[in-house]
Parts: structure tokens; C-alpha cells; sequence
């Protein structure tokens, strides 16, 4: 399991389900179901291995481990592990997908991530 390496980050863990709006100024590993939107402007978010995410996201940096439905953008870098499963658009500066994640959209890379 990948927690985030910085000291400050909240963690949401597999039995918690969420629906509405995540919004937070800190590191948030997700674990757990959340339906709505994700709002970590300047902050990280890591979709753990068992997360189930119906949400458009917006944050700094994110890692797909899990399973994320919807829109995605990071105004820093995308990382889709192997085990990830993403449907939506990415929009982002950096980006990196390893062999066997699943990704069905469109992926835009641009200098501001928009």
C-alpha cells in the first residue's frame, strides 16, 4: 500500500462511503466509496486499491490504484497504477499510466493542466 509520504494527509479507509462534496487543504488518501466531487486544490489525492470514486476531481497531483468514474484534473501530474480503472477525461501537465491500467477518455496534456 502507497500512503503519501508527507506527514500531514487524511485517510479515508475502505468500510467509509461519502456522497457529496470532499473538499480539504491536505493530502487525502482514499480507500473508501465516494460519490459527488473532489475538490483538494494544491493537495494530493491517491485512490487506494480497494477506493471506488464516482466523483469529478480536482487537486494537485493524483494516483489511481482503484477505480475512479469521472472527470479528473490535476494541476501537477496523473499517475494510473497497474491495477487502476479510470473512465473520464484527464486533463493534466504531467502524466503517467503503467501497463494494465484501464483508461477509457480522453487525456489532455497541457502547460497549465487545463
Amino acid at each position: 500500500m502507497e500512503v503519501p509520504k508527507t506527514g500531514e494527509f487524511a485517510h479515508i479507509g475502505k468500510s467509509v462511503v461519502i456522497k457529496g462534496e470532499l473538499t480539504g487543504s491536505e493530502d487525502l488518501y482514499l480507500d473508501g466509496q465516494v460519490e459527488g466531487s473532489i475538490l483538494l486544490k494544491g493537495n494530493n489525492l491517491t485512490v487506494g486499491p480497494n477506493g471506488q470514486v464516482k466523483a469529478n476531481v480536482d487537486a494537485k497531483g493524483v494516483i489511481v490504484q482503484g477505480k475512479l468514474e469521472g472527470n479528473l484534473h490535476a494541476t501537477d501530474r496523473v499517475e494510473l497504477k497497474k491495477s487502476a480503472i479510470v473512465m473520464g477525461d484527464i486533463a493534466t501537465q504531467r502524466i503517467a499510466i503503467e501497463e494494465g491500467a484501464y483508461l477509457k477518455g480522453k487525456v489532455d496534456v497541457g502547460k497549465d493542466g487545463k
